[in-house]
């Protein structure tokens, strides 16, 4: 089975989308096969990588098309579903099917043996899609800014995980919390760092080492490439680096768990 992960936090602007490609980057250079798949309408993936789908989520979704027919190559190692408008479109229609939560489970499990992890970046609120990732991987990482609004959206993933656990008697675990854009010299860090840490103790989540603030990643978004194609050097893909280490080693200690 693959390593499957939901990227999520109700709060935009909290660095999903770019924690989500950088990690799916730092799998793929570990060797490992990655299917990122954006699930925001939004269609920020795409965009930070330059990519040019042909088709989309909802081509899979509704059209039933092949994944293969799907994907757009992003690396050698990385395949991505890609969003765009008619994501929202395919979130209507699937609404109103029996069973909507388990779509993703069930369209996508088929195809789990092509990857060693897939990465699902979801919209910035708490839509279908985001309750159908987070059924499909049973684990989330919360990226979490250094602003109040940010931990909020954090509370809330939480809060939406263990709502789901409690109504499908299945678990959804919050992995971890990933605390992003960190810049030690702002006395607003300090505070949210000090609310995360006791938020991770009070509910058993672990917290990851920060990503540090970079204005390499602004940089790597505008010339449309992979951070580590555009600097390999930089603090923020060092900081990605270990925290995916981080993430691999969670997962494989739970995994372990679970089987004893």
């Amino acid at each position: 089975m693959p390593l499957k992960l939901t990227i999520a936090n109700q709060r935009g602007g909290v660095a999903k989308t770019t924690t989500a490609c950088a990690m799916a980057r730092c799998l793929a250079d570990t060797g490992k096969k990655v299917l990122l798949v954006d699930a925001d309408a939004q269609g920020s993936v795409a965009a930070i990588l330059g990519l040019r789908p042909e088709l989309h989520l909802y081509d899979f979704l509704i059209g039933k098309l092949r994944l293969s027919e799907c994907i757009t190559r992003a690396h050698e190692r990385i395949d991505v579903i890609c969003s765009n408008r008619q994501t929202t479109e395919a979130e209507a229609i699937i609404q109103a099917q029996t069973l909507r939560e388990m779509v993703f489970a069930n369209l996508f499990s088929p195809y789990d043996h092509l990857y060693d992890a897939i990465l699902i970046d979801v919209a910035p609120s708490i839509t279908l899609f985001q309750t159908c990732a987070m059924m499909y991987t049973r684990r989330v990482l919360i990226p979490v800014g250094m602003e109040p609004l940010s931990f909020q959206g954090a509370t809330a993933s939480i809060n939406a995980t263990e709502t789901l656990t409690r109504l499908f008697r299945t678990g959804v675990q919050c992995l971890a919390l990933l605390p992003v854009m960190v810049n030690r010299r702002l006395a607003l860090t300090e505070t949210i760092t000090g609310m995360l840490e006791i938020l991770a103790a009070e509910k058993n989540i672990p917290l990851l080492p920060a990503i540090r603030t970079d204005a390499t990643v602004a940089k790597a978004m505008k010339s449309k490439k992979f951070l580590a194609d555009y600097d390999p050097k930089s603090k923020a893909l060092e900081d990605y680096t270990e925290a995916t280490r981080q993430v691999l080693a969670l997962i494989e200690a739970a995994d372990a768990a679970a089987f004893q």
